[in-house]
């Protein structure tokens, strides 16, 4: 049997294990799958500095949405211990002004107690409409009440201070996937096209029928693109 790829994924905001399920299930059988904790600290920094000190001496690295921001701080951290990257639906750029004030009004509002998860009504924001009632929608929902309040203060927090990544860009010389959703709408195609643009060896992949959550939604072409990444 070959000698398996080390492979360390980061989950997104609210989003655990699960999210990655289907990818450590298909890619076994070339990539030893371990599956960054991102629930702990409240700064970019230090998530990214625990998951160095977890994870093998050298690794491929992917990463989706907040896991994005991570990926990013542990290649300015340890650049040279990461061999592939794949980046899926985020941005390097930070919060816009009105994303940051949503975030906060987040915060302001678990402050007084009160924490909804992943609602029904907010599903439509992270995945295909098609994706909402069914079991991509009820995996979504489970993973939010299994990261519960307190990390989600955290890793909102750590998402409002994290630094502008978007110089770190053209400095990347590791072969790069970048994937994205053709219907995400909080990381829209245009986002990942325009961070795929400053990444010297990356390709660029965009999913139909697909939107925030692609490793869940249109798992078995995920996976099948990571493969070919990793492979590479």
């Amino acid at each position: 049997m070959a000698e398996r790829t080390p492979l360390l994924l980061l989950p997104g905001l609210l989003c655990d294990a699960g999210l990655w399920a289907p990818q450590a299930e298909a890619l076994a059988d070339v990539a030893e799958v371990q599956v960054a904790d991102l629930t702990q600290d409240e700064r970019v920094e230090a998530m990214a500095a625990r998951v160095l000190a977890q994870a093998p001496a050298r690794f491929a690295l992917a990463g989706l949405s907040m896991g994005g921001y991570v990926a990013f701080e542990i290649l300015r951290q340890a650049p040279e211990r990461v061999s592939h990257l794949a980046l899926l639906d985020t941005t390097a750029a930070p919060d816009s002004p009105e994303r940051a004030l949503q975030r906060r009004r987040s915060l302001a509002i678990l402050k007084r107690g009160r924490f909804l998860g992943v609602t029904r009504q907010l599903l439509p924001t992270l995945v295909h409409p098609r994706h909402v009632h069914g079991p991509v929608g009820q995996a979504v929902q489970a993973m939010a009440q299994r990261v519960g309040p307190e990390a989600y203060r955290r890793q909102q927090t750590a998402i409002l201070h994290r630094p502008d990544s978007r110089p770190l860009l053209p400095t990347l010389t590791q072969p790069t996937l970048v994937l994205g959703g053709a219907d995400d709408t909080l990381t829209p195609p245009a986002v990942v096209r325009a961070l795929a643009a400053q990444i010297p060896q990356s390709q660029l992949h965009t999913l139909p029928d697909c939107g925030h959550l692609p490793t869940l939604e249109q798992p078995d072409a995920t996976s099948a693109l990571m493969r070919r990444w990793l492979q590479s």
